[in-house]
């Protein structure tokens, strides 16, 4: 039996005669309202909720339709992430912020010490599921994996479909604690498969924060510093949520909104978050910077510098798309704050590890890319949070293929967290519309074809 009959030549050939992919044009868009991106014409993003889980502010909106931009900061439940940083007890700063998060208030110590608590007593995957369902089949990419072993979660769950807010809070508590393992082991079973390295398991410690773990697990001989963990946590509580607009809590809401289980939820938003425009932008960042370096050194002539970011932006070098990752964003319009926190928590490891001179090349780019964008665009290309977070991962020792999962063990209290709000204040099927602008057809029977 042929197998190759229905190939890539004649795919071609239906795809160039069909009328129903030619282009849709820009002006059609327009005349009908419609939003590309969900994003106004301004620049602004199309509301499509209500929450009070947290707000991204990167400009203002004056009464009569004015935007101003601003300088940025993200709020959880109305706290600012400057102050969680900077106030964090130890390296349970992510923890304190998924509480946060889940509960809506920050909680007391008791209150703190038992969240704790009941996310340690979860940190164990159930019984036989590391051989089962992970070392059995490692996969080539670790977000992809991260989302079947989301799925797999289900079926050791006694009521996956229950909608009920508290279960779904106990559900998302249970994938808050386990995620780290189920990244983790889904990177040790892909070193093993594919580069023949030595299979090493660490089960998670209790008493370790969930970034201690995170180390501890990644790292053969499970050694870090409390600065190492530190620096980690930090990553953490500044990914831990983003807003209810950004693409991968929007597809939460989206799905959830159908009555589906959490487990579903939490999978498309995995899917979600891998792109590069999204969480995966951090590897994007990492390959450019790796290039770039290539070609400089860590060099500290501003000229070859400008040299190179001129022609990132001609689209003459890296990727030819004229993108330079790393900066400008979708809502900061003057700052990130999570890149100006990251920024001064890289600097601190940098000098603990030696690696100042590649710290200041960084700056030197960061400069640089500001100042060559206001120069050719007229408008700021504020750093975000993916430009420094490559480097800092990269400072800890973490592989590539594990910073946009490592993303994903953040976000997922937020995803929880905007999942249960929508079930509570919400609650309709998410329908949005859409304008058919293709012709009417009449039928044709087959044997008239041509």
């Amino acid at each position: 039996m042929r197998t190759d009959y229905f190939d890539d030549s004649i795919l071609a050939r239906f795809f160039g005669k069909s009328s129903n992919y030619t282009d849709i044009p820009n002006e059609l868009y327009r005349q009908y309202n419609v939003k590309k991106g969900l994003r106004n014409e301004d620049g602004t993003g199309v509301r499509i909720g209500l929450t009070r889980v947290s707000d991204v502010i990167g400009y203002q909106k004056e009464e009569d339709g004015t935007v101003t931009n601003v300088e940025g900061d993200l709020l959880f439940r109305g706290y600012s992430i400057k102050d969680l940083l900077k106030n964090r007890k130890g390296n349970f700063g992510f923890e304190e912020t998924a509480f946060l998060l889940l509960f809506g208030f920050l909680p007391t110590r008791q209150q703190f010490e038992d969240f704790k608590a009941s996310l340690s007593l979860r940190y164990a995957l159930p019984d036989d599921f590391l051989v089962d369902e992970i070392l059995r089949a490692p996969s080539r990419n670790l977000m992809n994996r991260l989302q079947t072993l989301t799925l797999a979660l289900y079926n050791y769950d006694d009521d996956p479909d229950n909608q009920d807010i508290y279960e779904t809070l106990r559900k998302g508590i249970n994938l808050i604690a386990k995620f780290p393992s189920l990244a983790c082991y889904a990177y040790q079973a892909k070193v093993h498969d594919a580069y023949r390295e030595s299979l090493i398991i660490h089960y998670p410690k209790k008493e370790y924060s969930i970034a201690e773990n995170i180390l501890y697990m990644l790292r053969p001989d499970g050694i870090f510093t409390p600065q190492e963990a530190n620096l980690l946590d930090a990553l953490l509580l500044i990914h831990a949520d983003h807003g209810g607009g950004n693409n991968s809590a929007f597809t939460d809401i989206v799905i959830g909104s159908t009555g589906t289980d959490l487990y579903s939820a939490i999978c498309g938003s995995l899917g979600a978050l891998k792109g590069p425009k999204h969480g995966g932008a951090n590897i994007s960042v990492a390959n450019m910077m790796h290039d770039v370096v290539s070609v400089t050194g860590y060099t500290t002539d501003k000229e070859q510098v400008r040299n190179v970011v001129n022609a990132l932006f001609d689209g003459d070098f890296y990727d030819h798309t004229g993108l330079v990752y790393g900066f400008g964003h979708a809502v900061y319009t003057l700052s990130d704050p999570r890149a100006e926190l990251l920024r001064a928590l890289t600097e601190r490891l940098a000098e603990e590890k030696g690696r100042q001179e590649q710290f200041e090349f960084y700056r030197l780019f960061e400069d640089t890319v500001h100042e060559i964008g206001m120069e050719r665009k007229g408008k700021m290309f504020p750093t975000n949070v993916d430009f420094y977070s490559g480097f800092a991962y990269n400072m800890l020792g973490i592989p590539e293929e594990m910073y946009t999962p490592l993303f994903a063990i953040a976000r997922v209290a937020g995803w929880v967290a905007h999942n249960v709000e929508n079930k509570q204040y919400d609650g309709k099927i998410m329908r949005p519309a859409t304008k058919y602008v293709g012709d009417r057809m009449d039928y044709v029977p087959m044997a008239d074809r041509k």
